[in-house]
């Protein structure tokens, strides 16, 4: 159960996430977020999840690995975020978490309660639509919020016109 969604209060407004994730399909989810926020003046939460598994070392090891990691994914996220800037106009906000991507996300809804829809892309590959989107379809994670899933086929005017 999630908490109440405040955006439609006075004071609030409704928030779109995207997943920055490194697959090429999240720069559609994270256009197509980011149209829908300008388009409803609503706003924009870029989440960038580095994974838990990754600092199994010894402490030394683990610390000098979790400062790169961290480095590497402010460095994704300024990126992906100055491209928000230059093709929406919008100033997005950034969260950068660590663990599993499916609890981030809810973690994120509970604790931003303005927070309204997640956007997912699903990609094409032989490998599947997505870690995200798989976990969606097939319930295995269970999102509190509306999802919206792009196919991977919509070019940046197609999304323009269906945000």
């Amino acid at each position: 159960m999630v908490s109440k969604r405040l955006s439609r209060l006075e004071g609030h407004r409704r928030k779109f996430i995207a997943v920055i994730d490194g697959t090429p399909e999240c720069e559609l989810a994270v256009h197509y977020a980011g149209r829908r926020a300008k388009n409803s003046n609503g706003g924009l939460v870029l989440l960038f999840v580095i994974p838990d598994g990754d600092f199994q070392q010894w402490i030394g090891v683990e610390q000098i690995m979790r400062a790169e990691a961290m480095e590497e994914a402010e460095s994704i996220m300024a990126k992906a975020a100055q491209r928000v800037r230059e093709t929406i106009g919008i100033d997005p906000e950034i969260v950068i978490r660590e663990g599993s991507a499916p609890e981030q996300i809810n973690m994120l809804v509970e604790e931003d309660r303005d927070i309204a829809v997640l956007v997912l892309a699903a990609g094409s590959t032989k490998e599947g639509p997505g870690p995200l989107v798989s976990a969606v379809a097939g319930r295995g994670a269970a999102f509190p919020i509306p999802v919206t899933v792009l196919p991977d086929t919509l070019t940046d005017e197609e999304i323009d016109a269906l945000a």
